[in-house]
């Protein structure tokens, strides 16, 4: 009797940690797929014969996309199962990159770009579907946290991949081979028998939705995330091209600064979940963080440091901006009403979306006005905002029992 508990439990952890796997390479697909256009900027502006803006368009194209298609998707993940929606997503959005890798076009640059906005709404509403109906509820917020860092670290990884894949197969080539990354996830989702997730209580949810979500506090932390958006926006997408303009790096040396840059930032989230369970101060704490973080950014800035330093100076950017999403996420929660936590991250997070729609307008034209410099001087001037918004931000504390799990 005991044995065939034991074996039960073994089978339901074994089960739990393939799907977690499975998710969490799904979410660092997500993240990856958002970096390869934007990586290849330099090259594409020159086999495109197009400026800085017109690339910035398919990256905000892409924002809207996903923004305009968030909620339908959810709704469709509730509805027709969150595991089929996360499959189409995976292999829609390498479609979209293989198809732009075989018809280098501006045309189908605005093409893909809607492709992979449709693509991107569909893993947090599917991901988190299935990790909240089939995780340890004891485990929810590890299992979380290593969701999130899965996707920092697809962010991180994704210049030095598409170096190597441009040095051996060229921009199109490229393309398309970061476009099969997709479908072959699908199929390791399929594979490692990864469970569905539906509504359970509809009547539940309908109850739910009379609680009003729209509070000061939720909407002074929607502007917080739009803040943090376009503090970083630019070092990602047009940091590469700012240190080759401005610098005087090599494409070689840009892309590892930028990988130290979004690989600090996955190590500086699970640093975070340590600190921020060590301080119920999560606004002043991350005001802290990006005060910092705006010194280091702003000596970039205004100094032209050589290769190793600027890697150095944006390595413990990174690190910083990492450290404070878990005291970020802790203020969202304090603030979400009781019962409403969902749709209170789904509110704030449309900060996020609008940075992605203002950000690579903003940079790129700051890019064809030839001020590389003030790529991050305008990410510091984003970054000194959120420090004021971040102590205004703080909701007072509340009990840990009034505080839904995430």
């Amino acid at each position: 009797m005991v044995d065939l508990a034991s074996n039960r439990i073994h089978i339901k952890t074994d089960r739990a940690i393939r799907t977690l796997a499975a998710i969490s390479i799904a979410h660092w697909v997500s993240h990856f797929y958002l970096l390869v256009v934007p990586v290849l900027f330099p090259l594409l502006k020159a086999r495109l014969g197009i400026g800085f803006v017109e690339l910035g368009l398919a990256t905000t194209v892409a924002a809207v996309m996903s923004a305009l298609t968030q909620a339908p998707v959810g709704y469709l993940v509730d509805r027709a199962g969150a595991r089929l929606l996360l499959l189409l997503g995976l292999c829609l959005g390498g479609l979209a990159l293989v198809m732009f890798g075989l018809y280098l076009t501006y045309a189908w640059l605005m093409a893909a770009a809607v492709l992979l906005g449709l693509a991107n709404s569909v893993y947090h509403p599917a991901d988190y579907a299935i990790l909240s109906a089939h995780m340890d509820e004891t485990r929810m917020g590890r299992a979380f946290s290593i969701h999130s860092f899965a996707g920092f670290l697809g962010s991180a990884v994704a210049p030095a991949i598409m170096i190597a894949l441009v040095a051996w197969f060229d921009v199109r080539g490229a393309l398309i081979a970061a476009g099969l990354v997709g479908p072959l996830v699908a199929l390791l989702v399929i594979a490692m028998g990864t469970p569905d997730a539906r509504a359970q209580h509809p009547q539940d949810a309908a109850a739910e939705s009379r609680v009003r979500v729209v509070t000061p506090a939720i909407l002074m932390l929607t502007l917080f995330l739009l803040l943090l958006s376009l503090a970083t926006i630019g070092i990602n997408t047009f940091g590469v091209v700012a240190l080759i303009d401005g610098y005087g790096s090599t494409f070689p040396e840009a892309n590892i600064a930028l990988t130290a840059f979004l690989g600090a930032s996955a190590a500086g989230v699970l640093a975070g979940g340590l600190l921020a369970d060590r301080t119920a101060h999560h606004g002043r704490f991350a005001a802290l963080c990006f005060a910092a973080n705006t010194a280091i950014v702003l000596a970039v800035a205004l100094a032209s440091p050589s290769a190793t330093l600027t890697t150095v100076a944006l390595g413990c950017a990174g690190f910083l901006s990492g450290v404070i999403v878990p005291s970020r996420d802790m203020m969202i929660r304090a603030a979400a009403p009781p019962g409403a936590a969902g749709r209170a991250f789904g509110i704030v997070s449309t900060g996020f979306n609008i940075g992605g729609i203002l950000g690579p307008l903003l940079y790129g034209w700051i890019m064809d006005q030839r001020l590389p410099h003030w790529v991050f001087g305008a990410s510091a001037i984003f970054m000194a905002a959120t420090v004021l918004l971040a102590i205004a931000s703080e909701p007072a504390p509340r009990k840990p029992d009034a505080a839904p799990s995430p």
